[in-house]
Order: C-alpha cells, then sequence, then structure tokens
C-alpha cells in the first residue's frame, strides 16, 4: 500500500477511508460535515481503582468522551457495622463506630456516647467536655489533610501529599501521647474520657497551631494559583444549593455551595455553644471551591483550638458508673459535624446493655449519591477531577 500524506481520502457515499494496515484500509462514517459519528462505550471504574478512595465502583456510559451516565456500586466493603452493635455493650461500640470512617475516628465516637449521655441524662464533667471540643477539631484537621494531599496527588502533584502527610504525622504524634492510638483512638468514655491528658500536651497543642497554621500557607502557594490545577478544577463539577440540599449533602460539598449548615452552630453539642465557630462557604459549587473549602476548613478549626486551649478548666473527666452500663427505654437522635459532613446517631434501647437497634446516618453516603448529578455530561477526562473532590470513605457508604 502507498503511503498516504492527506489526512483522509474522500469517498462517494458519505465515507472516507483511512490509512490502516498494510492492504487495508478502515472506513468512518461521517455524520455531517466535521463530525464522525460515536460508539456508545460503558466502562468501570474500580471496584479497586487508585483514584475511587477504597472499595468502590463506578460504572460510566460514554458517548464519545462525555459521560451520558453515572452509576455508583456500592456493597464491596459492606462489614455490618449496624448490625454488630446490637451484640455488643455500650462500651465495645464506641471501639466499633471509629473504624467505618477511618480518618474521622474520634468524631464517629462522640456521636454515639452523646446519645447515650443524654438517654441515661449523664452530666459530663466540663473539662472532658472541652477536651472533647480539642480532639474534634484535631481529628476534622487530620481528616482534611488526607483530602488536600490527595486530591492534588489524583491531578497529578505529588508534592501536595507529602507536605499533608508531614503535617498529619506531627497531629497523630500529639493525640497518641493521649489516646494511645494514632489512627482509631477509642478515647471517648460514656460519662467522659477515658483518662486526663498528659502533662505537656496543652502546650505542644500550642505549638502545633503554629507549625500548622504557617504551613497550610504553602498548600495555598502550590495549588491555589496554580494554572493547571485551576484549568482542571474551575467549573467543573458544579453543584448548585438547591441540588446540595435535596440530596442530602453536607459538609465541605455543601458548604462550598454557598449554604453553611453546620450543626456546631444550628444545633449546637458539648461545647460548640460556648465558642465562635466559623464556617467557611464557597460561591460556585465546583471542584475548585470544594478543595479550597478544605484549607479554610483547616484554618478554622485552628481558631476554635485557639479558643479551646484558652477554655480548658482542671478538675475530672469521668464520672463514675456502674460496671454495666444500661441505657433506658425509649430512643435518641443525636446528630453532630462530622468531617466529611453531618453524622447521625438515632439509638434504640430496650433497657439492656446493648442496643436494641443503632441506625447510623453517613455523611460519605449522601455524597455518593450525589455523583450521577455532577457526572453527567462531563468529559471523561474530567472524572477523577470531580470524584476526588467529593470526599467520602468508602467504609462510611458501606457501613
Amino acid at each position: 500500500m502507498t503511503e498516504t500524506t492527506d489526512a483522509m481520502l474522500s469517498q462517494p457515499g458519505g465515507a472516507n477511508v483511512l490509512p490502516g494496515p498494510p492492504g487495508e484500509s478502515m472506513l468512518v462514517e461521517v455524520r455531517g460535515e466535521g463530525e464522525l459519528s460515536t460508539q456508545d462505550m460503558t466502562l468501570n471504574i474500580g471496584p479497586q481503582h487508585p483514584a475511587t478512595h477504597g472499595v468502590l465502583r463506578i460504572v460510566i456510559d460514554l458517548d464519545g468522551e462525555r459521560i451520558a451516565r453515572a452509576t455508583p456500586v456500592i456493597g464491596y466493603m459492606h462489614r455490618g457495622f449496624e448490625k454488630l452493635a446490637e451484640a455488643r455493650d455500650y462500651r465495645q461500640i464506641i471501639a466499633l463506630v471509629n473504624r467505618h470512617d477511618w480518618l474521622s475516628s474520634f468524631c464517629n465516637e462522640m456521636g454515639v456516647v452523646l446519645a447515650v449521655e443524654r438517654m441515661m441524662e449523664l452530666e459530663v464533667p466540663e473539662r472532658a467536655d472541652w477536651i472533647r471540643v480539642l480532639m474534634c477539631e484535631w481529628t476534622r484537621i487530620l481528616n482534611h489533610l488526607m483530602f488536600v494531599g490527595s486530591f492534588g496527588l489524583e491531578l497529578g502533584a505529588i508534592t501536595p501529599v507529602f507536605f499533608a502527610f508531614r503535617e498529619r504525622e506531627d497531629i497523630q504524634h500529639l493525640m497518641e501521647s493521649a489516646t494511645g492510638g494514632r489512627l482509631h483512638f477509642t478515647y471517648n468514655r460514656v460519662g467522659g474520657l477515658k483518662e486526663d491528658l498528659p502533662r505537656g500536651f496543652l502546650a505542644a497543642s500550642e505549638q502545633m497551631v503554629r507549625n500548622v497554621r504557617m504551613r497550610a500557607q504553602e498548600y495555598r502557594d502550590l495549588l491555589q494559583g496554580n494554572e493547571i490545577f485551576i484549568a482542571r478544577t474551575r467549573d467543573v463539577g458544579v453543584l448548585d444549593p438547591q441540588t446540595a440540599v435535596s440530596y442530602g449533602v453536607t459538609g465541605p460539598p455543601l458548604h462550598a455551595t454557598g449554604v453553611g449548615e453546620d450543626s456546631r452552630v444550628t444545633e449546637p453539642y458539648s461545647k460548640y455553644g460556648s465558642i465562635n465557630v466559623p464556617v467557611p462557604v464557597g460561591t460556585n459549587g465546583d471542584s475548585y471551591d470544594r478543595f479550597m473549602i478544605l484549607v479554610d476548613r483547616i484554618d478554622a478549626s485552628l481558631d476554635i483550638i485557639e479558643q479551646v486551649l484558652g477554655s480548658i478548666p482542671s478538675g475530672p473527666v469521668n464520672v463514675k458508673l456502674p460496671k454495666v452500663v444500661k441505657a433506658p427505654e425509649g430512643a435518641i437522635y443525636v446528630r453532630t459535624e462530622n468531617p466529611l459532613g453531618q453524622g447521625g446517631y438515632y439509638l434504640v434501647s430496650d433497657g439492656r446493655k446493648n442496643p436494641w437497634r443503632l441506625k447510623m446516618r453517613t455523611p460519605s453516603f449522601n455524597n455518593i449519591a450525589m455523583v450521577p448529578h455532577l457526572l453527567e455530561g462531563a468529559l471523561l477526562s474530567d472524572m477523577i477531577a470531580v470524584l476526588g473532590s467529593v470526599f467520602f470513605v468508602v467504609g462510611d457508604v458501606d457501613r
């Protein structure tokens, strides 16, 4: 076959001949002038894909390079936390629930102990309440650092994840000195905390606030004005406030749309009603805003920690309880602001030492529910930029 220097050779009948293997040619149907026909294609993303933050599968139907439909397939990681809670007493549940969202463990524990304490009408010592807020905010920063680093990595920037894990190691070392754990702290107890803070913890926290605040600026310098990062995230995966609310989206994806709903403000628990809680919000609701909200929330958590450090009184950190903790008959629902959004804990007791039913409302489930809306009509090349900005943990979806 002779070499063809033209891009294509026009043929009668509305078809074009493209150069193919030796002795062959390929026919491509032309719909109209300058428009090539496309073939629908179905792709599986996952269930074990490095950019899906866990064992999640998304089936996408493509029309050319555009996503016509996206369907999340969940359940690959289901471990039955809610059902397991029925066979454990209230102390054991604390160690259980901090594992469905392993990046928000202390906040998960917080919701359960608050539900039990309200049913038992327990008054937690003031020192324990303040320390809980302190630990919640350090956990929030740990969570956001993970997503700030991994989102940059998914878009091709490897430096942010190195920086994020530098700060995470420092904070985890600090929290390990008090809780004994690095990921699953299990520091909460019904009626207070496992034990008091070690000597020097508050002073170390003050220094850590200064360090993290200074280093958080590096994330802005790396990505906020980066023209490649902006091109990949600006006006990509736009979510409007009405759609976000209709899907039950909470946390950073909701705040990025301009809606500042935060249960620490609208329904304060622990000592959040005694301090100023900043709630950063965005304007466009796109992938860029969702990322920047995480960085802004790190600064907001540092502001809260500074307020807490100046307010922690002396005194006990737990109350004396019977050997077997039993909640009275009844039901209660507790709402908390977890790092990824609002967590809800519906606890039903029949008066025994273990709950009759524990139902959790986890933020990642609703965040994943809006993925089909965000990906419909998007380019395949933008899928990871959208998916990485939704911020979810698959264990928090499957529970």
